[in-house]
């Protein structure tokens, strides 16, 4: 006999196994990226002869940095040392939640930002490493709100200088639109029910060169999807070399910085790989 509860415990079922069928997805997919990002960011020498770019073996092709154009006043050199030097490589369980050290190490203080109200991404942060990183933050947080590579390309551009490393080669976009496509989500497209976040909570200050106005930095947070009710949490992490303009920090011209170790926050991996937790310092 047919009756209207009968009716509805089936399409809560469906729902809620629909549910978990895209959070797994999201899982799979983002764990896939983390391990795909790194493929594509790796460097080597070119051979002489040959442009930035060239054929390393049949069917395969290897992506190559350029070599620093020398820029006056910069020491494009010491820049590239700095950018490309490899950071610690994690097994993509060390980005999944489980348990946080004892041993966090000091508090590393950034400051807050300069203007904020009323503006998408937060700016106007002093020329220190600490104020590279701030913005970085404040950045990747307002890119990856929601989940698509279409904002992030966004707030990638809003902050970088031109001649800057194109945006679909950093780890972020790579990660964002290799999800959405294992969940049958295109670019600019929304999904009812699905929210996104990243919340940055560590990071660390990898180097500087030309007295400070260069820094190489990395974040590091938590990027949580939730479809109606489901969700699944990664530690995921970046890292972008900035280059102070006088009055705001950018992404620099240049190398692509190395690609970030991705932990869970203030687990022993990412302690490991020199995150510390952020604190804000008040101006």
């Amino acid at each position: 006999m047919f009756t209207p509860d009968a009716d509805r415990r089936p399409r809560r079922a469906r729902m809620t196994i629909l549910a978990l069928v895209f959070v797994t997805l999201a899982a799979v997919g983002l764990a896939a990226t983390l391990i795909i990002a790194k493929s594509r960011t790796t460097t080597t020498a070119p051979p002489r002869g040959t442009g930035p770019s060239h054929t390393a073996a049949p069917g395969k092709v290897t992506t190559l940095e350029p070599e620093p154009t020398p820029e006056p006043g910069w020491d494009v050199v010491a820049q590239k040392k700095l950018a490309l030097r490899p950071m610690l490589r994690l097994p993509a369980e060390a980005a999944q939640p489980h348990a946080l050290s004892p041993q966090a190490g000091p508090v590393l203080q950034i400051p807050e930002p300069g203007h904020a109200a009323g503006v998408w991404i937060s700016g106007g942060f002093p020329g220190t490493p600490e104020g590279a990183l701030a913005q970085l933050k404040a950045a990747d947080e307002a890119g990856l709100r929601g989940g698509d590579p279409a904002v992030y390309d966004r707030a990638y551009a809003d902050i970088a200088l031109p001649g800057a490393p194109a945006v679909d080669r950093t780890g972020l976009h790579t990660l964002l639109s290799t999800f959405r496509m294992r969940a049958g989500i295109a670019s600019g497209e929304s999904k009812s029910g699905l929210t996104v976040t990243y919340d940055v909570t560590h990071g660390q200050i990898k180097g500087t060169t030309d007295q400070g106005r260069y820094a190489v930095v990395c974040v590091l947070g938590i990027l949580t999807f939730d479809y109606k009710g489901q969700s699944t949490s990664m530690g995921v992490g970046d890292c972008q070399a900035m280059r102070w303009t006088g009055d705001a920090w950018r992404i620099s011209t240049g190398n692509q910085a190395a690609l970030a170790a991705s932990a869970w926050p203030g687990s022993a991996e990412s302690v490991q790989a020199g995150y510390r937790s952020l604190d804000g310092i008040p101006r």
